[in-house]
């Protein structure tokens, strides 16, 4: 089975070269590509100067387009399931032997590394809005995902493809409650996540809010499509 680690990466210049190099050096049985999402800092020159694998996107197109430009390249290229991992440190690799070994076991489609198997959630505003969000999957899909923000995810080779080339699929909390109404099994993997190791998050408590809103929305919004159909 080739695997191949996507990282998705806006202006990481500061952590870029340290999430890279854990991988080659104590990793090398993973393949790896950064996909620079137009960032404005110097990440691209701190991958071309360190001759890393890297996919230039010329203009910041998210989250979901650096996903799907990542999963396109791991299909051109004939792989049978991607790890993505952001570019800022917090998820460990360590942890993908244990995720690999979920889906073999159990047949899945996509594993996630989760923060929240066995420890309970902290008590957050951050946290509230994810216990809000695996309640509103609970009650319109039926299955719980504990951690449905983990940007910490395997995928087979099927969902390479639906992420690749379905411009319907973004990784997201509502993309899971869309999958598993549609018979996707997705487990979850008990992880550890680092905190972020050097620049700042794009995300602030207002831009949280909002994301979990608009999250919250989108899943209700699925299902209420889901059933007229």
């Amino acid at each position: 089975m080739k695997a191949l680690i996507i990282i998705p990466a806006y202006n990481e210049a500061m952590n870029i070269e340290r999430v890279v190099d854990n991988i080659i050096e104590n990793y090398p049985e993973y393949d790896y590509v950064i996909v620079n999402d137009g960032s404005t800092d110097d990440t691209r020159k701190v991958c071309k100067r360190r001759g890393y694998n890297i996919m230039d996107l010329p203009v910041n197109v998210g989250l979901a387009g650096a996903i799907r430009a990542g999963m396109r390249y791991a299909n051109y290229f004939g792989y049978d399931r991607t790890i993505q991992l952001d570019g800022d440190g917090q998820h460990d690799p360590k942890y993908i032997k244990a995720m690999i070994e979920c889906m073999d076991q159990t047949s899945c489609d996509i594993v996630i590394g989760s923060r929240f198997v066995d420890k309970k959630k902290p008590v957050s505003v951050r946290m509230i809005g994810s216990v809000i969000l695996s309640f509103l999957i609970l009650i319109t899909t039926g299955k719980k995902i504990k951690d449905v923000t983990s940007g910490m995810r395997l995928f087979d080779k099927a969902m390479i493809k639906k992420f690749g080339y379905d411009m319907h699929y973004s990784p997201e909390p509502d993309t899971l409650a869309f999958l598993l109404n549609r018979g996707i099994q997705i487990e979850e993997v008990q992880v550890e996540m680092h905190e972020r190791l050097a620049g700042k998050s794009y995300l602030n408590f207002w831009s949280s809010t909002w994301y979990m809103i608009k999250m919250g929305f989108s899943i209700l919004l699925f299902q209420w499509v889901r059933r007229r159909k």
